[in-house]
């Protein structure tokens, strides 16, 4: 059909708005693809929405392609079923909350692994009825604490999530891998780069997860690669850890003063300073350096805890928020050193926290209690020498050995990433970059089966509890990333698969003959079965047009103007960026063919 943009609902703007900080929000909005509602929080507007549309089409059939069928659940549920799977609580205050009239608690949905759960637990009793995958596209609700990025990062949002209910562990490695295959051909299809990295699974549970991101330095997720074919997002790369060293010639521990040394800038200068060494300089590798973080659990409950890292790495915040889901951690206020006089600030070492305090005792069941846990980095081996806090203000401790001097509670991936790091599986050293994550598989297993008492009758009679795979794909953060992988700064540059219309045509001048002319092909091609836009708006100039096309970026565009007179009309391909002149009378069918081409290329 046919759409003239003089009644199409749609206003452009020149200027970015005020709180865009990416390209996909910036342009969304001045192109009047989406508009703000309150942070985190957006209409989508005719162009936007057919974009959003046409993306579903393709996840739709994909997953019609693995034999998915598409169910569509509220997003408003109770809290119920959420209590027995524990998430009520776990999520935290990212989930939205509310209560009925009759004082009744409900959510607005972020994920549906229960809903899924209970409606095959409701309808299927019998192995004869598995395998079987359900999937829906549905906007989910996250209570973000720092929405940006337009609707990379929003409160609202649109994901396609599908699930699949296996007999048995085998069952589970087919469907995963069906849906991996899908997400490869959906993102083929849709013209957007993607790299697959191990991932954790967080508050989600479960075995294997792989993200699929999108490349992109504006990401807020930090991925790594090998030469050898390693890749995983930063918070699941785990340390290769060092072989212990033999400690029994090292020396002695030595309380020194270190006057205003409470960084350790400043505390490797002062010890090359006042106590060298020998063989080479003192340097950040050499100090231990604390980390005191806060917890509040799920439940209310705040907790302390240190944290021993080398002090030539810093705290990564995404892989310390991932260590320690689903509790919130923030760093430790002074309200909560205050609460914990050993905690020295600027001087605190681990011999005053963990199994290491005078404080720590064992409750009635065994666990430890009393003092600030200590956990450490993988690196911190048996036998490692440290330069570390003395627990007293301008004093730090030389040659402490861990197992000698001193231990942890365990240890704990919050260090950064470095380049060059070496990769997990021996494969060479790790190269870093950013990127968006635009889907999330996981194997779940049976955590959710367990807790809703998903079970059915084997081959034999006897029940079975199923086993689970949950699998995420963002579509309105998909769209954004398209944007972010098909502009210019002119505007936008749509792939033809998702294209809000496959062809724009500019009447680009005064006069009968020029609106008549673009009108006629405009016409044809829509009746050839292409989504066309006719700027027909009499009272624009053709300068604003040109600028609207390039900042609408439909893959072609057709201008009707001054080259009428010689018989000629201009056709361009906004994604290379090429521009022809072609006879009026050939104008049609060559440009259908074209579409045709490009159209089918794109499937």
């Amino acid at each position: 059909m046919l759409t003239n943009m003089s009644q199409f609902f749609l206003r452009t703007l020149r200027d970015d708005p005020a709180d865009a900080e990416v390209a996909s929000h910036k342009l969304l909005v001045r192109a009047g693809y989406i508009r703000r509602v309150a942070p985190g929080i957006y209409t989508w507007l005719p162009l936007g929405l057919k974009v959003l549309r046409n993306v579903e089409q393709i996840v739709r059939e994909e997953m019609a392609n693995i034999g998915a069928q598409e169910v569509h659940f509220p997003g408003l549920l109770p809290r119920e079923p959420y209590e027995k799977t524990n998430r009520w609580e776990e999520y935290g205050p990212n989930l939205f909350r509310l209560q009925d009239r009759k004082g009744g608690d409900y959510l607005l949905a972020p994920t549906h692994e229960e809903m899924f759960t209970l409606a095959v637990k409701d309808m299927y009793s019998s192995y004869k009825d598995l395998p079987v995958i359900l999937y829906q596209i549905q906007t989910k609700y996250r209570d973000e604490a720092r929405p940006r990025a337009g609707v990379i990062r929003g409160r609202e949002f649109v994901m396609k999530d599908s699930y699949s209910f296996d007999m048995d562990d085998e069952g589970l490695g087919k469907s995963y891998e069906l849906h991996r295959d899908a997400y490869q051909r959906t993102f083929k299809r849709l013209g957007l780069p993607y790299v697959i990295v191990k991932a954790q699974s967080g508050a989600m549970g479960g075995s294997r997860s792989e993200e699929f991101l999108y490349p992109n330095p504006m990401g807020e997720d930090t991925f790594v690669r090998s030469p050898g074919g390693y890749a995983a997002n930063a918070e699941a790369v785990t340390t290769p850890v060092p072989e212990p060293i033999d400690y029994a010639d090292a020396p002695a521990k030595e309380l020194r003063h270190t006057p205003n040394a409470g960084t350790i800038a400043d505390l490797v200068d002062l010890s090359n300073e006042l106590y060298p060494r020998e063989d080479r300089p003192w340097q950040a590798s050499d100090m231990l350096k604390s980390y005191v973080v806060a917890l509040t659990h799920p439940d209310g409950r705040r907790e302390v805890v240190n944290i021993g890292i080398p002090g030539d790495r810093d705290v990564d915040e995404k892989r310390l928020e991932a260590a320690f889901a689903p509790a919130e951690v923030e760093q430790a206020t002074p309200e909560d050193l205050a609460k914990h006089p050993e905690l020295v600030a600027g001087y605190l070492g681990p011999e005053a926290v963990g199994p290491n305090s005078p404080k720590r005792t064992l409750d009635e069941d065994g666990n430890p209690t009393g003092s600030v846990p200590f956990y450490v980095d993988p690196r911190v081996v048996e036998g490692t020498t440290w330069i570390a806090g003395g627990n007293k203000v301008d004093h730090h401790v030389y040659n402490l050995v861990m197992g000698r001097d001193f231990t942890a509670d365990g240890t704990i991936e919050v260090a950064e990433v470095k380049e060059g790091d070496p990769a997990p599986d021996g494969s060479g050293p790790l190269e870093l970059a950013r990127g968006i994550e635009i889907a999330h598989i996981f194997q779940l297993g049976r955590k959710y089966a367990d807790a809703l008492d998903l079970k059915v009758l084997d081959q034999n009679g006897k029940t079975q509890v199923v086993t689970m795979g949950s699998y995420g794909l963002g579509v309105s953060r998909v769209v954004a990333a398209l944007v972010e992988s098909h502009h210019d700064d002119l505007g936008l540059s749509w792939p033809m698969a998702v294209a809000p219309f496959h062809l724009q045509v500019l009447a680009a001048g005064k006069g009968e003959e020029i609106s008549n002319t673009a009108q006629e092909i405009a016409q044809a091609v829509s009746d050839a079965g292409f989504e066309v836009l006719y700027d027909d708006r009499p009272k624009v100039s053709a300068g604003v047009k040109f600028a609207d096309a390039e900042l609408l970026g439909m893959p072609y565009v057709l201008v009707v103007g001054r080259g009428l007179k010689n018989g000629v009309v201009e056709f361009r391909d906004r994604r290379g960026g090429k521009s022809v002149e072609i006879a009026v009378e050939d104008a049609k069918q060559m440009i259908i063919s074209e579409l045709e081409q490009n159209r089918g290329s794109a499937k």
